[in-house]
C-alpha cells in the first residue's frame, strides 16, 4: 500500500498553512519546512485560492487541514443506496457501495476503497479526544489523486473498517 507521510502532504498541497499573513509561519509551514525532500507529486495539484474558491469553509476544514465533522451531519452517513463515491476534491472514484458497511456510528463506513485511490499515514493526533498527548495513534486516510483528507481506518468492534468523512465524498447513485 502506497503511504505519504503527514508532512510530504502539508508540504505538497499548496502551503495549507498560509491563511494569517505576517502572523507568523503556521504550524502547515512549519511541518513543511522540517519535511526532507518527498519526489512524491500529488496528479491534482491547486493553490490555496483554488481550494478554498471550490469548497465551502467546512469542506476546506475537513479536505485541506484534516478536520473531522460531526457525527450524523452528512447526508452520506445512513445512505446505503448502490452507487459510486468520488472525491470531492478530484472526483476520483474512492470507495463503492458494494463495500459499505452499515454500521450505525454516524459516519460513512466502508471495508475498503478501491485499488490503488488511497494514501495512508499515521496519526499521531486522536482526532476524537482532540488531545495531542492521547498516544492512541490512529491510520489516517487520503485521497491518491489530490491529498484530500476522507478519515481514518479504525476498529469498529471485530471489523478494521474506513471511518470516513462524508463531506469529504461526491456520491454518485446508480440509476435502474
Amino acid at each position: 500500500m502506497d503511504t505519504l507521510s503527514r508532512r510530504g502532504v502539508l508540504a505538497l498541497s499548496g502551503g495549507l498553512g498560509a491563511l494569517a499573513a505576517g502572523s507568523g509561519p503556521s504550524r502547515a509551514q512549519q511541518l513543511a519546512s522540517e519535511a526532507p525532500h518527498d519526489p512524491f507529486v500529488f496528479a491534482v495539484q491547486r493553490s490555496e485560492a483554488e481550494w478554498r474558491a471550490m469548497l465551502t469553509d467546512h469542506q476546506y476544514e475537513i479536505l485541506r487541514e484534516g478536520d473531522m465533522e460531526w457525527p450524523e451531519s452528512s447526508d452520506l452517513w445512513d445512505d446505503y443506496r448502490p452507487g459510486a463515491f468520488h472525491c470531492r476534491g478530484c472526483n476520483l472514484h474512492v470507495y463503492s457501495s458494494e463495500h459499505r458497511a452499515e454500521i450505525d456510528q454516524g459516519y460513512v463506513f466502508f471495508y475498503h476503497a478501491r485499488p490503488r485511490t488511497v494514501l495512508t499515514d499515521i496519526d499521531h493526533t486522536n482526532v476524537y479526544t482532540g488531545r495531542a498527548d492521547d498516544h492512541r495513534t490512529m491510520i489516517e486516510v487520503h485521497c491518491r489523486r489530490c491529498g484530500s483528507h476522507f478519515g481514518h481506518i479504525l476498529r469498529v468492534g471485530a471489523e478494521i473498517v474506513h471511518c470516513i468523512n462524508g463531506t469529504s465524498l461526491v456520491f454518485l447513485p446508480n440509476h435502474a
